[in-house]
């Protein structure tokens, strides 16, 4: 299983989300999992490739089945 942020969250999920943002003081990331998304195994070489992107570009990447 995987999760990544949640990109489709309706009007109303947002306002619930707002409103105990507001409530609490402090921002929240909402995620979103899927268990169909399993992890790919790389080699060596692909997970330096995959680490140099990271650092070129400042976020995380993960690799999965296709």
């Amino acid at each position: 299983m995987l999760c990544s942020l949640s990109t489709k969250l309706g009007s109303e999920d947002l306002m619930a989300i707002n409103a105990l943002e507001k409530e609490l003081g402090t921002p929240l990331l909402a995620f979103s999992c899927r268990a169909d998304l399993k992890p790919a195994e790389v080699s060596g070489e692909q997970l330096a490739k995959i680490k140099a992107l990271e650092g070129k570009l400042g976020l995380s990447l993960v690799a999965v089945r296709g």
